[in-house]
């Protein structure tokens, strides 16, 4: 795991997650269908700014009441949401078929807040929305949930699959209103200076498009420019991990 600085942190949440995205496609280093999640598991607060952040994972259920043999120690799930770096966003996985009950809501939103947490992730349910978009912490979830049933911890610390997306302890997640996705801790340190670079390609194919001077032999010539302009760069970027 590469811990970046706060300011790098801060860097990286001047740009959306596509961008993000884009960016990653320059180093050549994982396929172009993975390193996100499918879009079952929807931003409830677009209009806050991107959230970036270390993953803290746990798996829980909440139909049924727990076991206890089965128990948790909540201070040792604390003891594991604090091991992270900050900031932390908290993904976890509803072992339920289908929610009944959500993990979070305005006192976990609260509680994960002061542990240093920007926001949670789940293919389960949330609650309590106005209060959390309230206190500025971010929702990402495939289903909105009345009640939190009995819902209770099963395990923390391991991998958790949400959004059809593998979740490991301390990978790097970058989220918007677009989606999720993670960001390979090799290229993390350059990651901000290759989305520049992305924007820098995007911007001659933008500005031909809205142009009056517009044709479409034209943007064909603007965009083999672009293509080689971006084998270029993925050169340079790819030579950095």
């Amino acid at each position: 795991m590469t811990d970046l600085t706060h300011a790098q942190l801060e860097e990286l949440k001047k740009f959306t997650t596509p961008t993000i995205c884009n960016a990653i496609e320059m180093f050549k280093i994982r396929k172009r269908n993975e390193g996100f999640m499918l879009p079952d598991v929807v931003c409830r607060f677009p209009d806050l700014d991107p959230m970036v952040g270390y993953a803290v994972t746990a798996t829980f259920r909440a139909r049924e009441e727990p076991r206890p043999e089965r128990s948790v120690n909540v201070d040792a799930y604390y003891e594991h949401v604090l091991s992270q770096p900050t900031p932390r966003i908290v993904v976890a996985q509803d072992l339920d078929e289908p929610p009944v009950g959500a993990l979070f809501g305005e006192v976990q939103a609260s509680i994960h807040k002061s542990l240093g947490c920007a926001g949670h992730i789940t293919n389960g349910g949330v609650r309590d929305l106005d209060e959390c978009h309230r206190i500025g912490f971010q929702y990402f979830s495939s289903f909105i949930l009345v009640s939190h049933a009995y819902v209770h911890l099963e395990e923390f610390g391991k991998p958790v699959k949400v959004g059809g997306l593998t979740v490991s302890p301390g990978d790097l997640i970058h989220a918007d209103k677009h989606g999720i996705c993670l960001i390979p801790p090799r290229i993390a340190p350059e990651l901000a200076a290759a989305c520049g670079a992305m924007e820098d390609l995007e911007r001659p194919l933008i500005d031909l498009a809205r142009s009056p001077s517009f044709t479409p032999t034209k943007m064909a010539a603007a965009r083999a420019a672009m293509r080689e302009q971006f084998e270029k760069e993925s050169k340079r970027f790819s030579r950095t991990w």
